[in-house]
């Protein structure tokens, strides 16, 4: 974690940056300040193989993602701890996340 304070998403980040990931399916959780995304691959080593680039990824960003797998489905939450809610992390995590998505497409 960088010495700086970690805030959470000013309004105008919502208006903008949130909603740039909500257009990529990332759905803004109705009981807590995050964002949700499902994700199918065709099979349990495509679903490995994604969350091991985003593992790596998280890890080098000291960001690390709330998820759950089973077989070919991976689910996703993002949100930062250390401020209590979303930030600027989620946002540039949940566009890596899509990112490495898409190689298995």
């Amino acid at each position: 974690m960088s010495a700086a304070k970690i805030r959470k998403l000013t309004d105008e980040q919502r208006s903008v940056d949130l909603k740039s990931v909500e257009e990529s399916g990332w759905e803004v959780k109705s009981d807590r300040d995050a964002i949700y995304k499902e994700f199918t691959f065709r099979d349990f080593n495509e679903a490995f193989g994604f969350m091991t680039r985003v593992a790596l990824r998280a890890d080098k960003v000291d960001h690390h993602p709330e998820w759950f797998n089973v077989y070919n489905r991976v689910n996703i939450t993002l949100s930062t701890h250390d401020c209590g809610g979303l930030s600027e992390r989620d946002i540039k995590l949940a566009k890596f996340i899509d990112g490495a998505a898409k190689v298995f497409a």
